[in-house]
């Protein structure tokens, strides 16, 4: 429920100030017509605390009816109909309490002489209150509105984002789960170590969990974790070689970044050859984004990157979309027999 204008301490100072200027006016106004000061500042004083206690029970009460655009023609007649109640509680009260001490002048003539005055001034007041209402709480509505959607939108991101990064803890067990068991026969100690390495980077990804953002120097280390796995998955077959920038690594970027690009680096580096492969990773500051490349040899008779850039790469993209809404983060390209996969995280 919207807070009422009354309710904001600024807006109540301003509300008592105005009635306050407006009863001194209003008594200057019928002393200069013949009334005494005595009956000017008794008039002034009950008829507009009456108006100002009536606008401040239509403000409070359109927080819990405010006529929508179509029904505003509501506020007219609501504005009449209160006006006019005002106008008679003022005469049945004032004129039998000030009769006879107007001095010279017959206040009961005088009150009925300007009546018509006096409802056009009571309407204009009641009708500026209630539109002035109608604005406030119109827009405490819409900042409402506004604060549920971005709320709901943020949500559903941070949903998408942690749907994204579970997807990939299970697709990189798997395989990891299959090497340690092809392993456990022909070398046990290889699958020791490849368990033990497997723990180390779970307990990091569990970790991660809670961080929105990490160093790319902490991104760096828990990506040897999982290259040390694939190490002893595919032997020599692969060695890595990691090139950055020392001022880079302080700089922030979300975590589990680079694995799935690393993995979908090796996926189409080893899995389509038995040659020995070297997977390239180079981190730089290029103005205000961090730049990373990562660069896999590929059989082009055999592979295909042009069009399987994997899930892995399309999460990241996706990430990438929901984090900072652009689409133009995450690019591939291929160079002779070299597929290069190039992020850039802004700071």
């Amino acid at each position: 429920m919207a807070k009422t204008p009354l309710s904001t301490g600024k807006f109540l100072l301003i509300f008592i100030s105005w009635w306050a200027i407006w009863a001194l006016m209003q008594t200057s106004l019928l002393i200069g017509f013949g009334l005494t000061t005595g009956t000017s500042l008794a008039d002034s004083v009950f008829s507009n605390t009456l108006v100002a206690l009536c606008c401040g029970f239509i403000s409070n009460n359109m927080q819990f009816y405010l006529p929508k655009k179509e029904r505003y023609w509501y506020i007219l007649f609501i504005s009449m109909g209160i006006s006019l109640l005002v106008l008679i509680v003022c005469k049945a009260t004032l004129v039998p309490l000030l009769r006879g001490k107007t001095g010279e002048m017959d206040y009961a003539l005088f009150f009925s002489r300007s009546m018509a005055v006096r409802y056009n001034v009571i309407f204009l007041q009641v009708a500026c209150m209630s539109i002035l209402s109608v604005l406030w709480y119109s827009s405490e509505e819409e900042q409402e509105n506004r604060q549920r959607r971005n709320d709901a939108e943020r949500l559903a991101k941070e949903a998408e984002l942690f749907k994204l990064r579970q997807q990939l803890a299970p697709h990189f067990l798997f395989n990891s789960l299959n090497s340690i068991s092809a392993l456990i026969g022909s070398s046990p100690e290889q699958a020791r170590t490849m368990i033990q390495h497997l723990s180390d980077f779970l307990r990091g990804n569990l970790r991660k969990e809670e961080q929105q953002w990490v160093p790319l120097s902490e991104e760096l280390q828990y990506l040897e974790l999982y290259l040390d796995i694939e190490k002893v998955r595919f032997g020599h077959r692969l060695s890595t070689e990691l090139d950055y920038d020392p001022a880079c690594l302080d700089r922030r970027l979300p975590p589990m970044l680079l694995q799935p690009i690393v993995e979908n680096a090796i996926k189409f580096g080893l899995y389509d050859t038995t040659e020995a492969v070297t997977i390239v990773i180079r981190a730089r500051l290029e103005g205000d984004y961090v730049r990373i490349e990562v660069e896999n040899p590929f059989d082009p008779e055999t592979s295909r990157p042009k069009k399987g850039t994997g899930f892995g790469l399309t999460s990241i993209q996706r990430r990438l979309y929901l984090l900072f809404a652009r689409p133009d983060l995450l690019e591939t390209r291929v160079d002779n027999n070299l597929f290069i996969t190039i992020v850039k995280i802004p700071q």
